[in-house]
């Protein structure tokens, strides 16, 4: 579901994001990261593989509704998520056919 990706000198979040497609502050969430944290060289960050769809969980979601937002079945998410416990904050992912 991710890539590694090795900071390059003069590369920012906004920077990586564009070049890689991806929501900014999906990418600084994904690797635990505010927006504006400051990003080393030779730091590895995860780029979110194409293909995916990304959910971040909010306060009151029930797995039913994810269910529907990635339009699944329990037994298909369950595969590719190892927790499902829909506290708030919690980020999921499923492979779009």
């Amino acid at each position: 579901m991710y890539e590694k990706y090795i900071i390059k000198k003069g590369d920012t979040i906004f920077g990586i994001s564009k070049q890689y497609n991806i929501n900014p502050e999906l990418l600084s969430l994904i690797n635990g990261l505010n927006m504006n944290d400051y990003i080393y060289e030779n730091q590895e960050i995860l780029i979110p593989k194409s293909g995916y769809s990304y959910y971040l969980t909010k306060s009151g979601d029930a797995l039913d509704d994810v269910l529907k937002l990635f339009n699944t079945n329990y037994n298909d998410f369950s595969f590719m998520n190892d927790k499902i416990l829909l506290e708030e904050g919690q980020l999921f992912s499923f492979k779009r056919l």
